[in-house]
């Protein structure tokens, strides 16, 4: 009997984590698509893990609709057209240079935590909707660089490092 209790509420709690999710993504409806892929030749290419896409600013308030809410190893590829996350399993994602907003550092983003600065925040906008982007990469010594690859390609000068 108690085996049998044990089981019902571990797939009761299953069953509510999956409603949520069903819900999280329903009060998302208005997310846009991201963007479809382009064309580009890779200039540097960095492995590491996409942590997850949140609202702008509001890190706590991961996208769930169109893939971006799933954790998984990527590849962080910079090119001459823009970067890309590409994530296999599930789906990759693209981001102009046009619309990439700004870089930022951090040690923390929706459940996952790091040592200072360790993660890289990619800030890009889609139809009027701005997003945050986490990207850890696997290597501790890519950080620094990737976070100036990207610097360069922002519009003015590069946003100050943040540990929110």
């Amino acid at each position: 009997m108690p085996v049998l209790i044990t089981v019902l509420v571990i797939v009761g709690a299953c069953a509510l984590i999956l409603l949520g999710w069903r819900n999280l993504k329903a009060r998302q409806a208005n997310v846009p698509e991201p963007f479809e892929p382009f064309a580009d030749e890779v200039d540097h290419e960095f492995s590491g893990m996409y942590v997850a896409t949140t609202k702008y600013e509001d890190w706590l308030e991961r996208i769930a609709v169109h893939d971006l809410g799933v954790r998984s190893n990527a590849q962080l590829q910079l090119g001459a057209a823009g970067l890309h996350l590409v994530r296999p399993g599930t789906r990759d994602l693209h981001v102009p240079w046009s619309a990439f907003e700004k870089v930022s550092r951090s040690s923390g983003m929706i459940g996952k935590f790091v040592e200072k600065n360790g993660l890289i925040v990619i800030s890009w906008e889609k139809d009027g909707f701005a997003f945050d982007t986490g990207f850890r990469p696997r290597f501790a010594e890519d950080t620094p660089k990737i976070y100036q690859l990207l610097a360069s390609h922002h519009r003015g000068a590069a946003e100050q490092e943040t540990n929110k």
